[in-house]
């Protein structure tokens, strides 16, 4: 469907897009400020759909908070994960609170009591050059390539300005197998990694030998404290430059003088190490075999840590002693109704909570009110400019 539609734009909704209506439909609606007039072309539905998205291509009426797009292959009918590029970097986070309030007062029938902050430099930087991991795919010359937004086309990538000058440079300036997930890491304290469905590359070509380096180092510092880790360059680890930094300190103060911690999908250690530090004894628990192994490898000098391989609620199930709190790093999808119950019957004092999602955050919010806990406080931190991604820290008290 391409019909062009005029529209007056309303709220954002979470998902990067604004909600519009046009004959008493509902539009999602792409590329777009609150209070905009625009013309946009339907990109699905149709005259049964309940609800309709939209890209806006001409601006009629435009807000005080429009800006150039600064990564233009991310704008109309473009690939996906630059979705606020054309929104100056204060109404971005706006834009991000006021979701963060409609999550909250929708699902958790509350109101959101904390504000949205940049991290450091962003502000010097316009909000680009933060990213140190990026993920592409070649196209059938090569080329590292992203999808159209919600289509399965390749668009071949002439720039990446969110990414790190360095890791621009590696993803456009080679070729890469044809048809290959290719994930580019510029890790904080050793050398770039180019990865091509998971395998290392050299010289351009995959690199199969059975000790070709795979392993990155990364280096977090909060204040005069500092803490390495090593882990493997296709794992999960923060895309922002800063932001490792910015959740770690936000944990530390946050878990307090708690005693005893429980740190839930704790990936590569990121918090269990620095919560160990402190002489804390730590239960640390990961699912997937990657994390846990790169966790077991960072806490190997940290006495005070048990780092569990294993699923979270059936670990929590079994029994993990009671700890004083807990800190709970879910997936994007949040935790659910049956781990928050085995959260609670953990007994803690106050649960850590670090979401990406906040709408995930909101629902298991009220999940946890139900379960005894309630909301003591919450902030959010701009840590995906350009994109409608947040990154939200909370505490959770027992009643």
């Amino acid at each position: 469907m391409s019909d062009t539609i005029r529209l007056t734009v309303g709220a954002p909704a979470h998902g990067g897009h604004c909600i519009a209506r046009h004959d008493g439909r509902a539009v999602f609606v792409r590329h777009a400020l609150p209070g905009e007039v625009v013309d946009a072309v339907v990109t699905e539905g149709g005259a049964d759909a309940r609800f309709w998205r939209a890209d806006a291509v001409a601006v009629l009426e435009a807000s005080a908070d429009r800006v150039e797009h600064v990564w233009p292959e991310a704008g109309p009918g473009g690939v996906g994960g630059g979705e606020l590029g054309h929104v100056a970097l204060p109404a971005q986070r706006a834009w991000k609170l006021a979701v963060l309030r409609e999550a909250f007062e929708r699902f958790a029938g509350r109101e959101f009591p904390g504000s949205v902050s940049a991290a450091n430099g962003d502000e010097e930087s316009g909000g680009l050059r933060y990213r140190t991991r990026v993920t592409a795919t070649a196209d059938a010359e090569g080329r590292a390539a992203m999808h159209r937004h919600r289509s399965d086309a390749l668009v071949p990538l002439t720039a990446m300005p969110l990414a790190t000058e360095e890791v621009e440079a590696a993803l456009l300036g080679s070729r890469f197998p044809a048809g290959s997930r290719v994930t580019v890491v510029a890790p904080s304290a050793s050398d770039l990694r180019v990865l091509a469905d998971g395998v290392p590359l050299r010289g351009g070509r995959p690199d199969r030998r059975a000790n070709a380096p795979r392993t990155v180092r990364e280096s977090v510092a909060v204040g005069e404290r500092r803490w390495s880790y090593r882990l493997d360059a296709g794992a999960f680890w923060q895309v922002h430059r800063e932001a490792p930094s910015v959740l770690v300190a936000e944990v530390l103060r946050r878990v307090g003088d708690a005693a005893t911690v429980a740190d839930l999908y704790a990936g590569a250690g990121l918090f269990s190490v620095a919560l160990a530090d402190g002489g804390r004894e730590v239960v640390a628990v990961e699912a997937d075999s990657r994390g846990a192994k790169a966790a077991r490898r960072n806490v190997h000098d940290a006495p005070t840590v048990t780092v569990v391989h294993g699923d979270v609620r059936r670990t929590l199930a079994a029994g993990i002693g009671a700890p004083e709190a807990i800190v709970l790093d879910p997936p994007r999808s949040g935790a659910g109704a049956r781990t928050i119950e085995q959260v609670a019957g953990a007994g803690a004092a106050r649960v850590v909570y670090v979401a990406c999602d906040p709408v995930a955050l909101a629902r298991d919010t009220a999940l946890l009110a139900e379960t005894g806990y309630e909301l003591v406080d919450a902030e959010a931190f701009d840590l995906f400019p350009m994109t409608h991604h947040v990154e939200t820290v909370a505490t959770f008290a027992r009643r």
